[in-house]
């Protein structure tokens, strides 16, 4: 496949103006520099289309991170941006409620398996921090045990390397477990005996849940009477329209919802039990564009086209190609040993290992530059939108060839370093040391 002829003059010169007036650089750390090959990759988008986005250069990609997730339908999806359209002519937000609030409640409350009632946020640490605070309120309890990522906020990204500015004592009070790994929770509950207020964990990242595990760790949280919170900022409306919740089978208390939703516009979201929703009436959740009205126009429009196109199945199907294209390329190249691709096909990633085992940036790096060169723009995830087509999947591929052979190349010489040309990916949290 062709490597294409890129310029990246524009992005460098607006990223030399950022780093002066904005800290880190970038809004958003999965969107900043440090999640791609630096030197290679575009730093800055201007449009997209569909499946497609150009950067300030006029490069072109087929995206496959989709604004980390939200976008499911496709940039600038014409039911959506009409109905983003119609409102704005009305207006955006109001000094009093707006029936959408309403409408769009209504209609995730019949889709979602644990929603009787429904509150509305702007981004995913909106809710998942509701949640945990209504937990605390409902339970009359304070600790929390997680599992997977769950936003920004004191409560949470404590226990991780990112805990600086974040109180000791907050930071006592949240406690991770292992995700397949029901003892490690049993063991939070041995040890806090009466103190947990909720479980909240993503039901499935990208490692598939095994050996009974989702309902076991239902079971043992209400064992406990312990509040069980599905953080499906990533799984909801993406999995199926019911979210991981619907997929799995297993239905937890309180679940939040948010990239899937509104097609990119912000738009998050707190749902669940009657009685637990109803601790909302004095637990204080509220801020002033709760229920601003392009972005629950965008959610209704895009809740309806995926009811009406079977978009799920789409995605999956797209999907299927993808994760099993690559493993069937991995194994071609003779490198299954080194990378896969694992996940369910509606949201897969690639997996890269050195020889001891052990992940491996160096070689997740080289392949992401390789791609990316032939008009791929990923960051090691596959989400896709109902605008993935077969011609994009079928380029996909063939750039996936070319790259699993220099990668290859590079293994058998043993210096990938030599093959790559700028500054390798780093990761956003790092491993506990």
């Amino acid at each position: 496949m062709k490597v294409l002829d890129r310029k990246l003059a524009k992005s460098n010169e607006y990223w030399a103006r950022a780093e002066r007036i904005i800290p880190a650089g970038t809004q958003t750390f999965s969107k900043g520099p440090t999640q791609y090959v630096q030197g290679v990759a575009p730093i800055y988008l201007q449009r997209g289309k569909g499946s497609h986005v150009v950067d300030v250069d006029g490069n072109e990609y087929i995206d496959y991170v989709m604004a980390l997730g939200p976008v499911t339908l496709g940039y600038c999806y014409p039911r959506v941006n009409e109905a983003i359209i119609r409102q704005l002519e009305q207006g955006i937000s109001f000094s009093q409620m707006h029936p959408l609030e309403v409408e769009l409640s209504e209609l995730m409350c019949g889709l979602i398996p644990c929603a009787e009632m429904v509150r509305f946020g702007k981004n995913g640490s909106d809710v998942t921090s509701a949640a945990v605070r209504v937990a605390r309120a409902y339970t009359g309890r304070e600790k929390i045990a997680c599992c997977g990522y769950h936003g920004w906020q004191d409560w949470y990204i404590g226990t991780t390397t990112r805990d600086k500015g974040v109180p000791k004592s907050t930071k006592e009070l949240t406690i991770p477990f292992e995700y397949n790994n029901i003892k490690s929770l049993e063991r939070i509950f041995t040890e806090n005996k009466g103190e947990i207020a909720a479980v909240i964990m993503e039901p499935i990242n990208v490692t598939e849940p095994k050996d009974n595990f989702l309902p076991e760790v239902k079971q043992l949280t209400h064992n406990n009477k312990t509040v069980l919170v599905f953080d499906e900022i990533v799984t909801g409306f993406r999995l199926a329209l019911g979210g991981a919740q619907e997929y799995f089978g297993v239905t937890p208390d309180l679940s939040t919802c948010g990239k899937g939703m509104a097609n990119g516009m912000p738009l998050s979201a707190i749902v669940g039990k009657r009685e637990i929703m109803k601790e909302f009436d004095e637990v204080f959740f509220s801020f002033t564009f709760g229920g601003e009205t392009l972005s629950l126009a965008a959610a209704i429009a895009t809740i309806q086209e995926m009811r009406e196109k079977n978009v799920i199945e789409h995605v999956t199907k797209q999907g299927e190609k993808l994760k099993y294209g690559y493993n069937e390329l991995a194994q071609s190249f003779g490198l299954l040993n080194y990378t896969q691709c694992i996940g369910l096909p509606g949201h897969s990633a690639f997996h890269f290992r050195d020889r001891e085992g052990n992940d491996s940036l160096e070689m997740k790096s080289l392949f992401q530059q390789e791609v990316i060169k032939r008009g791929i723009l990923t960051i090691g995830v596959h989400l896709l939108s109902f605008s993935h087509n077969d011609e994009d999947v079928e380029k996909t591929l063939e750039a996936y060839r070319d790259a699993m052979g220099i990668l290859r190349r590079a293994i058998d010489e043993g210096d990938i370093e030599k093959y790559l040309e700028g500054t390798k990916v780093k990761p956003v949290i790092r491993e506990h040391a």
